[in-house]
């Protein structure tokens, strides 16, 4: 086997490639602009070089190829391209410019005898912008090999290179060219290894070039706080932080954006608002990206007025700036203060929308959300991200809307073929269960190759919401062969199941192994599930001092199905006892006082009956009238006890009573076999 980087004798002319296979790979590649990668550098940037040619002059200026190739005419004519300088700034605008092509520049390097190091040098980095960087890092081995007397750049364009499509051998002989070369203790290439190794997530790696590093400057200790953020070692960037302000290195802009952006992660005000001092006292320059970061850092950590009044103080926004307040908005529950911002962004992107969609999913506004859905596909035209998709189908899940639902897993998450990720999976999983569709739910269950914690909760909890007691035990039991550990959702649909299927004994034993078996705590809501466990059972004396024995203050749906049960069994005196325990947590519900007095009224209790309905009146509660939602057409119709107001009501009640008249048909027509 050849070694990775061998030399080449008798390279007096070059020649990278045979002309005949020069051509075959450019011609392999469609046609790429310089244009195709991020953060363009401007290809000019020439220091201390003073151009008084006129035809370079004009070639500083130039916007296009077509512009370029009058001028290289020109150039050939008067003999300008034999000329080492003028021929790299042709090939340094084809290779970097936002109008280059890289193919084009890659043709004029061909005919160059002997390209200096910049001009290999701006080849690497030209395919490296144009996102063909295993091309660039071709070019390298053959300036090795052709014996170029190589640069700092080099090695930094180098390095760049592989680390997009390099193993880990090819990157470390890399770095070990670079110590036998002698280039190992120049600050541009250090800062080079430091980053690369960052890129490719190499921290160690990173971190042992930092501390061998004999001089710092500002980018070495940014890019090395920065890999730390990047790969959530965040006390060790804070760490390195104070380590950089006690050896006298002025932290700039990105060293700032770095360290608010671990904050963002971890949570930490104090140390976000000490950096934002720090700021201030060094007057550190503050670009929109800076103030954009310091503004989602106050948002992540809670403190929306002084995000609000950062952003209100800034000199310019741009989407970022509005997007960033309205999640932190939304995600708070001011649905209210977030849609006015999103109403009057200038600019919106898929993210602005999908936090505003988002923010009415998750603050249990599902009807607002798949109307702002319908606008953003519909009206703007914008094409749905798996965020969301994965939002959007939550709503559904809450409206119970099969329908667009079940449009959505047909037009949207199936046409991602196999790049269908396990959340949209469970996604659509879970909004099936809810609709009702339990059965799409489980096939797409046991379609899932590999499932996580997420895949088998939501099952068990759409198993034990339908009735399906044993199913969603059974498949609790598989969910620990695989290996998963549950966790305390998992056994709220656990002791779910336990209560539908009125299992006391296997509600018992699972309630016990959470804490001693799998040390989850048990939370209220599983105190709730036992406790309607036992009551659905008549168990009314065991649910009541399981109640009364819990460690924290009991929820509502813990005394709501205490209360429920006292109706069946018609305990009055503990029904009392529950309904006033509810009405301290909610003195409002009407529910709880109609269910008191009906279930007064059944055991013939007509002093108790009128004393609530006394409450009622001198709470000022007034009772809820009951209400139905139907989807039809992908339209919501929402009805009240004896509402007449919908447009088409006659029509609703003359169907409803031919219904019923039908089911009493029904009910006295004799059996034919009878």
């Amino acid at each position: 086997m050849k070694p990775l980087f061998s030399s080449v004798q008798n390279s007096s002319r070059f020649s990278i490639f045979p002309f005949k296979l020069t051509f075959k790979i450019l011609h392999s590649f469609r046609p790429l602009s310089s244009s195709a990668a991020a953060g363009k550098p401007k290809w000019n940037s020439l220091t201390n070089v003073f151009i008084t040619n006129p035809t370079l002059l004009i070639l500083q200026s130039c916007s296009s190829m077509f512009h370029l190739k009058q001028i290289q005419a020109h150039m050939i004519c008067t003999g300008l391209m034999n000329q080492i300088f003028p021929a790299s700034r042709v090939v340094a605008f084809c290779a970097l410019s936002d109008a280059g092509d890289i193919h084009y520049a890659h043709l004029v390097f061909a005919q160059i005898e002997n390209p200096n190091c910049f001009l290999w040098n701006t080849m690497i980095k030209g395919y490296c912008r144009a996102k063909c960087p295993s091309m660039g890092f071709l070019f390298f081995r053959q300036m090795i090999r052709n014996r170029v007397e190589l640069d700092c750049g080099s090695f930094v364009s180098a390095l760049k290179a592989c680390g997009h499509f390099a193993g880990k051998a090819i990157r470390m002989a890399v770095h070990s060219v670079v110590w036998k070369l002698g280039f190992g203790s120049g600050l541009l290439v250090q800062n080079g290894l430091i980053q690369f190794y960052v890129e490719t997530g190499c921290i160690g790696f990173a971190r042992q070039v930092f501390d061998e590093s004999s001089v710092k400057d500002v980018v070495t200790w940014t890019t090395m706080i920065n890999g730390y953020t990047t790969n959530n070692y965040l006390d060790e960037a804070v760490m390195l932080f104070d380590l950089m302000l006690s050896s006298n290195v002025e932290p700039n802009e990105v060293t700032m954006i770095a360290l608010l952006s671990a904050c963002s992660q971890k949570g930490d005000y104090v140390m976000g608002r000490s950096l934002h001092e720090l700021i201030k006292r060094k007057n550190i320059s503050s670009s929109v990206n800076l103030v954009n970061t310091m503004l989602d850092m106050y948002v992540k950590c809670g403190f929306l007025v002084t995000a609000r009044e950062i952003f209100d103080n800034m000199d310019r926004r741009d989407v970022f700036s509005w997007t960033s307040l309205l999640n932190g908005l939304a995600k708070n529950g001011d649905l209210e203060a977030a849609r006015k911002v999103f109403d009057e962004m200038p600019e919106r992107n898929i993210v602005s929308w999908n936090a505003m969609i988002a923010g009415y999913s998750q603050n249990s506004q599902p009807m607002e959300a798949l109307k702002l859905f319908h606008n953003m596909v519909d009206v703007v035209g914008l094409v749905p991200t798996e965020d969301t998709l994965v939002c959007v189908l939550s709503a559904c899940g809450q409206l119970g809307c099969l329908e667009l639902g079940k449009w959505i897993h047909d037009n949207h998450v199936n046409k991602m073929g196999l790049q269908v990720s396990l959340i949209m999976n469970n996604a659509v999983m879970d909004m099936y269960a809810k609709c009702g569709s339990i059965d799409a739910a489980a096939k797409l269950f046991h379609s899932i190759p590999e499932k996580n914690l997420v895949s088998w909760n939501t099952m068990i909890s759409a198993y034990a919401s339908h009735g399906h007691a044993k199913r969603a035990l059974t498949l609790f039991d598989q969910m620990k062969r695989s290996g998963l550990k549950p966790d305390h959702i998992t056994f709220v649909g656990v002791l779910s199941a336990c209560s539908y299927g009125g299992f006391v004994s296997k509600g018992r034993e699972h309630f016990e192994s959470m804490e001693n078996t799998f040390g989850v705590e048990p939370k209220r809501e599983h105190y709730a599930c036992m406790v309607d466990l036992f009551s659905r059972v008549g168990l009314l004396k065991e649910a009541y001092e399981l109640i009364s024995k819990m460690p924290m203050k009991a929820s509502e749906g813990a005394w709501g199905a205490l209360l429920d049960a006292c109706r069946k069994q018609g305990n009055v005196e503990m029904a009392k006892l529950a309904a006033g325990k509810l009405l301290e947590l909610d003195p409002e519900d009407s529910g709880i006082y109609t269910l008191l007095a009906n279930i007064c009224a059944d055991g013939k209790r007509w002093d108790d009956v009128r004393m609530v309905r006394r409450m009622m009146r001198e709470r000022g509660v007034k009772k809820v009238p009951g209400h139905s939602l139907i989807e039809v057409g992908g339209t919501f119709h929402e009805f009240l006890v004896a509402d007449n107001s919908h447009p088409r009501s006659l029509e609703v009640y003359r169907v409803v009573n031919e219904l019923l008249l039908l089911s009493s048909l029904v009910d006295f027509e004799p059996l034919e076999n009878d």
